[in-house]
């Protein structure tokens, strides 16, 4: 789905990757509409944070992939 905000562009990426749950790695993959990928990451690691009260530097992104 392609949207115009204020002049950007903004695009759905999908986000797929591993975290750290105790002992063991889970997989996620998520959908994000954001104006860049880099945005998109950034607001991965936001929501795995609130979400599952993840830390940074226990997230893998392994594929970032603009649909659209």
């Amino acid at each position: 789905m392609l949207w115009v905000l204020w002049g950007n562009l903004m695009v759905d990426f999908e986000i797929k990757g591993k975290f750290k749950v105790k002992n063991s790695w889970q997989s996620f993959s998520k959908v994000i509409e954001s104006n860049s990928e880099k945005n998109a990451v950034e607001k991965a690691y936001s929501l795995l944070g609130s979400k599952q009260g993840v830390k940074r530097n226990l997230v893998k992104i392994e594929e970032v992939k603009a649909l659209g």
